[in-house]
């Protein structure tokens, strides 16, 4: 089976065509043939492929050659900005209707929610009844909440929830992390500011301790988890010497990086190689970033351009999922 991990859906439930007083809300519509998504006063054409419609995102995903999808928020709804109260109205808003559609399409659709993480402790309390719910998983979570990182002692409460309830836990940039005016150049905030921010995230979680306290964690990182790989020897030679580099972390920081699971969005399929052949291959999972110009539309195509054993490319590309998801298969 093959499952795509990395795939977005804004439920029709939260758009603004179901409560056009709350201005708040996308408005999602297609125009002269390009979807345009209506969002914080701006207007986005990234999404490339269907956004709204379960039916026609299952088609899409069909064409491509996936059996099963993993559906998450769009990152932009996750609203961490506002306050807890209407945080957590609005992630159940979302969570009730990807448990909806997860049982409605129990062959083909698992989803993951999204909890208030502007209020870890509510968010922990939150995450305990969302699993609870017939077709959640986990949830997805950005790499930073208001500027505070996910190593930072107030999230705690949530990872130790996270642990606890065996919940599947997916970290996404932001989108537009850094103030830098030169993210405003050529994609660049796109192209490399989405995956260093999931590098940043990354690297606080390790020298934080978080992953070697709680190693029971399923965490996911979204892009291949961008450029962390390529940091590991920086973060392993400051650990050796520098106080404030070994003040939480005992292990070395590459067992913590280890811990990771990682998706194969990486656009490349050298690098994929490399983090298969580091990371393992029960530690990588398919990914597409559904449904966006700067995703796979074929997803599983990298992977078999690996020549890996049967029985890797098989973990790859489903089995992995299908393991830290509890799917029957």
């Amino acid at each position: 089976m093959i499952i795509d991990t990395h795939a977005h859906i804004i439920v029709p439930d939260i758009t603004r065509q179901t409560a056009p007083a709350e201005t708040w809300r996308p408005h999602v519509a297609w125009e002269n043939g390009t979807q345009v998504v209506e969002y914080g006063g701006k207007r986005m054409t990234s999404a490339v492929r269907e956004f709204v419609h379960v039916e026609s995102i299952l088609e899409a995903q069909s064409t491509a050659g996936v059996d099963r999808v993993l559906l998450c928020p769009w990152v932009s709804l996750l609203r961490y900005e506002s306050e807890p109260d209407e945080g957590l109205r609005v992630s159940r808003i979302q969570n009730e209707a990807l448990a909806k559609l997860a049982q409605a399409h129990p062959d083909r659709v698992s989803a993951l929610g999204t909890v208030p993480l502007q209020d870890p402790e509510l968010a922990a309390r939150e995450l305990q009844d969302l699993m609870k719910m017939p077709g959640l998983h986990g949830v997805e979570v950005a790499a930073s909440v208001r500027g505070a990182y996910l190593g930072d002692d107030r999230f705690r409460s949530f990872w130790a929830a996270a642990e606890a309830t065996g919940a599947f836990v997916f970290i996404h940039p932001t989108t537009r992390g850094f103030d830098a005016p030169v993210f405003n150049d050529y994609y660049l905030w796109n192209s490399v500011g989405n995956p260093l921010e999931t590098t940043v995230t990354a690297a606080h979680l390790i020298m934080a301790g978080v992953m070697e306290a709680h190693p029971g964690l399923k965490v996911l990182l979204a892009h291949g988890g961008g450029a962390i790989l390529s940091l590991r020897g920086r973060l392993r030679h400051s650990h050796t010497f520098q106080p404030q580099a070994k003040s939480r972390l005992r292990e070395s920081p590459e067992r913590s990086l280890k811990r990771f699971y990682f998706d194969t969005v990486t656009h490349d399929v050298d690098l994929l190689r490399a983090l298969v052949d580091y990371a393992g291959p029960d530690r990588v999972l398919l990914g597409s970033d559904y449904p966006f110009d700067m995703g796979v539309e074929r997803p599983a195509d990298i992977v078999r351009d690996l020549k890996l054993s049967a029985a890797d490319e098989a973990q790859v590309l489903g089995g992995n999922a299908a393991h830290l998801l509890n799917l029957e298969v």
